[in-house]
């Protein structure tokens, strides 16, 4: 039997998982009267289309300091994506809605991967950029990135997603070396009444949601979901159909309960299962050829967050998740459950200083089930993460100058003991005008891959390295926030990073010889830098326009001289040459008369010579209508400027594919 068939009787009962996690929330609910759900009016969270520039500004996020804080008194460079903006953007997925920041790199591998990433480094598996849902890290603990194709949810309840540029390691941990996406769902209280959704077309063929949110007794609301989807494959370079479809299933709820005047429970979960399809050279009688194979994926999780609010001054938080992940694809399955304990506390000790720390445990158990080609060893391993961390906010004075102070402290099983410190100054003059500047440290720590694989092919191998350390950074940022009218707003950021112990694959085996041996190695180090711009304008109350544009510059170098080394494998150039020089996109979001609304997007991407892959200029446009606030259609069209265009390659012998132009329609009803 083929290894990607293994797991399969795992996905035939995933829908009796999706069924028992129903029945248990439910069943948590003795005693509890459900009451009838709010009116429509009472069902909508706030429209931030009736925001101004300093409302949004004034937008409380969590993400940088695990705390609340506004836009405008953080010293990070942030951004965020609203829901508004994902709803009129017309993005299908969370990598397209991702497009808006500027300075982040989203590139389709087929219709179903994405490499995405931040300040450069970007691949398939990117592993430089900590990805979070509700504040659940969603990394793959076998080569510390992110199977986008599993992380989702229904679109239309998430919040917000914070987006942080830079290092967050200083209370985040490793990982968030370049960047933090923390993904934010909406309270229960404000998902009330039912959502329908469904809609289709040339690319998206299919695709249905469903929710319904309820209150359950005087404090508590739950919310219940389903969706669907089935999505085409795109096309090769001559425009041809490629075979690497998709289609998925998922389902979740989530359910908030004031349980006290001072104490509050979360609890949510998913369970998802699906599968998608690729295209891969095989080697077959020494004739290279292309065939179809399949991914099957699926999982689940489950979240409990308790908040006591003992003062404005003071508050505890003590979150608990379980993560399951199940994959099966080419020469590789693989099973990890992640259990994670999460501690945090805030208090403020005068009226100008504020502390948070925190504790935090992480066990990962992973099974990944060894084939001739790829194995681990060992095959199965249990791993321990112990944390740490401390954030101390000093007001120095109260014209508006804050220093920030605070340091990670981690033990994992690869590396042991890491330290990753932060120092942040914000200064803000004027209450339109804020500057700021960083200098932190973060650090990779190794992943599964680096320590315990062996890849084998006829010609190559492929191995872990023992000895590998994590590989380290310094980041120096300065940015500046204005609002020089109502109507206008600007943030500029630049940033300088100095990397350390980079990872490559060096030559294990003298030249020539066959089959060749490649190790894992910190044979890599470099600088970058770069600056990310993005502005808005509010043309007039029905119109808005945005614009960004982000430059990097990467100079990357072997640690030592090539003799001692012995050829990294993985060149400076390559490294280099998988990250736009220059991006620019710009947004217009126009209110028309009866009800309509026009939204357009341009994107310009710069080459990547090391995926063989041309600048692209991608349009998109969404006309849309809605006639009453419960009831919401549109028409989405993307890459409107080319026929198809690639993006990025493939990888370990996946056959890239190119994004072709496509149109689709969706309509939403709340009731």
């Amino acid at each position: 039997m083929p290894c990607n068939k293994t797991f399969r009787p795992f996905r035939t009962g995933l829908s009796g998982f999706i069924v028992l996690i129903l029945f248990l929330f439910f069943s948590c609910l003795p005693g509890m009267a459900l009451a009838e759900s709010p009116g429509s009016a009472a069902a909508f969270p706030l429209d931030v289309t009736r925001m101004n520039l300093q409302e949004l500004m004034a937008v409380k996020i969590t993400s940088v300091s695990k705390k609340p804080q506004a836009m405008s008194e953080t010293a990070a460079a942030v951004f965020v994506i609203t829901q508004e903006d994902i709803r009129r953007s017309g993005a299908a997925s969370i990598p397209d809605a991702l497009r808006m920041v500027p300075g982040i790199q989203v590139a389709h591998i087929t219709a179903n991967q994405w490499a995405i990433s931040m300040r450069g480094f970007n691949n398939v598996y990117s592993n430089k950029l900590l990805v979070l849902m509700d504040g659940r890290s969603v990394y793959s603990p076998l080569f510390a990135g992110v199977y986008w194709d599993a992380q989702d949810t229904l679109l239309e309840d998430i919040e917000r997603i914070e987006v942080i540029r830079g290092p967050g390691a200083s209370v985040w941990g490793a990982n968030a070396v370049n960047g933090i996406i923390n993904i934010i769902t909406k309270n229960a209280g404000d998902t009330q009444g039912g959502l329908v959704s469904a809609g289709g077309g040339t690319v998206e063929k299919g695709f249905g949601g469903v929710r319904y949110g309820a209150r359950a007794g005087d404090t508590a609301f739950y919310r219940v979901y389903a969706k669907y989807f089935q999505r085409d494959g795109f096309v090769d370079e001559n425009g041809n159909k490629m075979d690497d479809d998709w289609d998925a299933a998922r389902a979740g709820f989530r359910l908030d309960w004031g349980l006290s005047g001072i104490d509050s429970l979360t609890a949510q979960g998913d369970a998802y299962t699906g599968s998608s399809w690729q295209n891969i050279f095989s080697s077959r009688g020494g004739v290279r050829a292309l065939s179809k194979e399949e991914i099957d994926l699926s999982g689940g999780d489950f979240l409990v967050c308790w908040t006591r609010e003992f003062s404005p001054a003071s508050r505890t938080v003590l979150q608990a998740y379980y993560d399951n992940t199940e994959r099966s694809e080419n020469n590789l399955v693989q099973n990890h459950d992640i259990f994670d304990l999460d501690f945090q506390h805030y208090y403020r000790l005068t009226e100008r200083q504020e502390i948070v720390w925190g504790l935090g445990y992480r066990m990962t158990h992973g099974l990944v089930k060894n084939s001739e080609v790829v194995s681990y060893d060992p095959g199965s391993r249990t791993d321990h993460l112990y944390s740490a961390f401390i954030q101390d906010e000093i007001e120095l004075w109260k014209s508006g100058l804050r220093l920030t102070l605070g340091s990670k402290f981690e033990h994992n099983d690869y590396s042991q003991f890491e330290i990753q410190p932060t120092a942040r100054l914000l200064w803000t003059p004027h209450e339109h005008h804020t500057l700021w500047t960083s200098v932190s440290r973060a650090v990779r720590s190794p992943s599964r891959t680096e320590h315990d694989l062996t890849l084998a092919t006829p010609r190559l191998v492929i191995t872990g390295n023992r000895n590998f350390e994590s590989e380290e950074l310094t980041a120096y940022e300065a940015g500046y926030r204005a609002l020089p009218t109502d109507h206008v707003s600007l943030d500029v950021t630049a940033f300088f990073n100095k990397y350390d112990k980079l990872a490559a694959l060096e030559l294990g085996s003298p030249a020539g010889v066959v089959p060749m041996i490649l190790e894992y190695r910190n044979g890599m180090e470099g600088e970058t830098s770069g600056v990310e711009v993005f502005a808005g304008w509010n043309v007039t109350s029905r119109w808005e326009l945005t614009a960004g544009y982000s430059y990097i510059q990467m100079n990357i170098n072997a640690r030592a001289p090539m003799e001692a080394v012995k050829n990294p494998a993985a060149s400076s150039g390559f490294l280099e040459g998988n990250t736009p020089v220059n991006q620019f996109q710009f947004r217009s979001s126009l209110d028309l008369p009866f009800h309509l609304e026009f939204d357009t997007a341009v994107f310009y991407v710069d080459d990547l010579s090391s995926q063989e892959a041309s600048d692209y200029v991608r349009v998109d446009a969404r006309l849309g209508w809605k006639p009453m606030e419960n009831l919401d259609a549109g028409l989405v069209f993307q890459n409107l400027a080319e026929g198809h265009h690639k993006e990025f390659n493939g990888s370990s012998g996946t056959v890239g594919t190119e994004v072709p132009r496509s149109v689709y329609g969706k309509i939403s009803w709340r009731f």
